[in-house]
């Protein structure tokens, strides 16, 4: 027992030199020598260099593991936060099969994240289950559910990096069962890359009624990804030779489609062939040789070219909650949606009204002092216990905390109702928004809006039909946190579904 407590002494007067960080139980008393040693080797370097730099803690302790149980050095990421690289969450989105998860696998491959002998094995594994060009969807699916089946269900999550941006590539799954695991995939992002099979039958039974392909652009756009690259995959089938009409033809047909779900066409949408299997045209240029008739960019180019609107770092902090797990305290991820989160800070869980201390933040597997918006986190907090947060919560600033209810406003587009189904005051769906999926009713039709003029309509509306614009009451039956869309859109967009179909897409007007 003396030994343990001389070990916590020792732990305690290190923390002091050690940026305030008391290193775990698991790392043995040697460790924290070699630690504060690094540091005054650091310290006196840092004198002759410019005062202000702050000192980085040298990573002599073992790598830190997914659930960080050795405490990865701090990074301060004050000065940094100007000049380091922009942050981008690309979802993969398009009909099952389509081959989303081959080309996520592919682009990691490409840009290093994955090493050949991995790839090796990876093959052998698709061979064995006659399989073979599987192999690199099992880059991204990485449970034996989705290698079986070669579909996958959960969201993927992997990072690459170019020339000037950081990539968090969401893998969201592609067939009608896991629309919702599709959604949470799609709330997170910046830029959706859709992917499109050009092979013959393919793109047809993705496009036509019932596919996924029309669903996942009409969700997509409803849940905030404002730029889409729309890649053409498959071009190497043998159906298709790389040839020019096909490529046209699909884009032909998606053109009118996209304009209809809200894209500005020649603003925000972008095209281009590819192949995910071979990597062709998605780290360089296709090749003269294989494609003679494209001139434009590789996906890499293309996605380093996006521009998405900046947020304030400055503003209310907003954090929905994704998931949770007990490391050390309360661990929460989400996407910082506005403001800033830095160690230390007090914030609220919302809806339970929770303070909370921000104990740690890390970006990846890196430990820094502060985050800003877009960035994907996992934030250890003090004060609450991991079994009173739920997924579709929300980490809030104290001074301007985010609104709970139970009843709100929403305008509301209705899509597709199921058969013979019309809308009225009682109709009841899930809802989805952010991070929440909860049951809601339509207790009131306050108004239906001209689709011309864009002005309510004078009479009273009690039923509305496909298509219509319509202004009303939505309930849940449990507490949420949502804002306005004017105020905050990433917290004011939702959709609601029925029995697996989408029948309306919406944002909350008042709360």
């Amino acid at each position: 027992m003396d030994i343990v407590e001389d070990i916590r002494s020792l732990q305690l007067d290190s923390a002091e030199d050690n940026n305030g960080v008391v290193i775990p139980d698991d790392v043995k008393p040697e460790e924290v020598d070699k630690s504060e040693k690094s540091e005054e080797v650091e310290k006196s370097d840092e004198m002759d260099e410019d005062t202000k730099q702050d000192v980085q803690a040298q990573p002599n302790q073992a790598e830190p593991t997914v659930r960080n149980r050795e405490i990865p050095p701090v990074q301060d990421q004050e000065h940094e936060l100007d000049n380091q690289k922009r942050h981008l969450n690309v979802v993969f989105i398009g009909h099952v099969d389509a081959g989303k998860s081959t080309t996520g696998g592919q682009i990691l491959f490409l840009s290093g994240q994955v090493d050949e002998r991995t790839i090796q094995k990876y093959e052998k594994e698709a061979k064995d289950k006659s399989r073979e060009s599987w192999y690199m969807a099992y880059i991204m699916d990485t449970n034996e559910e989705e290698r079986v089946k070669g579909k996958t269900v959960e969201v993927g999550r992997a990072h690459f990096e170019t020339e000037s941006t950081r990539f968090t590539i969401l893998d969201a799954p592609g067939h009608k069962s896991y629309v919702p695991n599709m959604i949470s995939g799609a709330s997170q992002a910046d830029v959706g890359v859709l992917v499109i099979s050009a092979r013959k039958g393919e793109f047809e039974t993705g496009y036509e009624r019932g596919g996924q392909t029309r669903e996942h652009v009409q969700l997509a756009k409803t849940l905030g990804v404002t730029k889409l690259l729309v890649v053409v995959n498959k071009m190497d089938d043998p159906t298709v030779n790389w040839a020019k009409e096909r490529y046209d033809e699909i884009e032909s047909k998606m053109i009118p489609f996209l304009k209809q779900s809200g894209y500005n066409v020649k603003k925000d949408v972008m095209f281009l062939p590819i192949s995910g299997l071979i990597g062709a045209n998605l780290q360089t240029r296709v090749d003269k040789s294989i494609c003679s008739w494209w001139d434009g960019p590789c996906l890499f180019e293309a996605l380093d070219a996006v521009e998405v609107p900046l947020r304030d770092p400055k503003g209310p902090f907003r954090m929905p909650i994704l998931d949770k797990f007990k490391d050390m305290g309360t661990v929460v991820m989400g996407k910082v949606e506005f403001g800033s989160v830095r160690e230390g800070d007090s914030l609220l869980v919302m809806p339970n009204k929770d303070q909370v201390k921000v104990v740690a933040v890390f970006i990846d597997e890196n430990r820094v002092r502060r985050a800003g918006p877009g960035e994907n986190l996992r934030i250890r907090l003090s004060g609450v216990e991991e079994e009173d947060v739920l997924s579709g919560f929300v980490l809030s600033s104290v001074a301007n905390p985010v609104p709970a209810v139970t009843e709100f406003v929403a305008q509301l587009q209705i899509l597709e109702l199921l058969d013979n189904a019309i809308f009225t005051a009682g109709y009841k769906a899930v809802l989805h928004i952010h991070s929440v999926v909860e049951e809601c009713e339509i207790v009131e039709l306050l108004q239906q809006i001209d689709p011309k003029t864009k002005k309510p309509m004078k009479k009273k509306v009690l039923f509305v039909k496909n298509g219509a614009v319509v202004v009303c009451r939505v309930q849940v039956s449990n507490t949420i946190c949502v804002e306005k869309f004017s105020d905050f859109p990433q917290l004011g967009r939702f959709t609601l579904r029925t029995e697996g179909k989408t029948v309306a897409v919406g944002k909350v007007t008042g709360v």
